[in-house]
């Protein structure tokens, strides 16, 4: 359990302080504010994540990637999807979706993978797609196939 502990404790201050630096919100001193809110924050989602038997839930590093674009919250990223083209929509509301549903990151990015791919096709806008798209669809469907084979 230490060694949980230390590895959970160093990635939550490292991605905190990285993420408080690109924000500007470090005081004089290296001091962050709320910090102990913050860390009883992670502490809590770390804890009611293992009760719920998910994997580690800690904040991370990609949070930079929102605060530089200015965001306050972790939905900034959603900020630039279309949302009104159902082939963009559709398969981003799915993936945002399937994740919390499944516990799973990459039945969630399958989902979206496989679906943007479908829905171009079935639309006609097949050649908007890029051929990579196609190219990891085929491979989640067979990993999809295969991990259910298994069962």
């Amino acid at each position: 359990m230490f060694v949980f502990l230390v590895v959970d404790l160093f990635d939550n201050v490292g991605t905190l302080m990285a993420v408080a630096k690109k924000a500007g919100l470090i005081e004089a001193g290296g001091r962050i504010p709320r910090v102990t809110s913050i860390l009883l924050a992670d502490a809590t989602a770390t804890l009611a994540g293992s009760l719920a038997g998910t994997t580690t839930v800690t904040s991370y590093i990609e949070s930079a990637a929102g605060v530089a674009m200015g965001g306050k919250t972790g939905v900034t990223s959603i900020a630039e999807i279309s949302w009104d083209d159902v082939c963009v929509a559709f398969p981003a509301f799915l993936t945002l979706i399937t994740i919390p549903l499944t516990f799973s990151i990459a039945n969630g990015l399958a989902c979206g993978i496989i679906s943007y791919v479908v829905i171009h096709g079935s639309r006609g806008r097949g050649r908007e797609a890029p051929q990579a798209a196609y190219a990891m669809a085929l491979l989640l469907i067979v990993r999809i196939v295969y991990m259910g084979s298994r069962t």
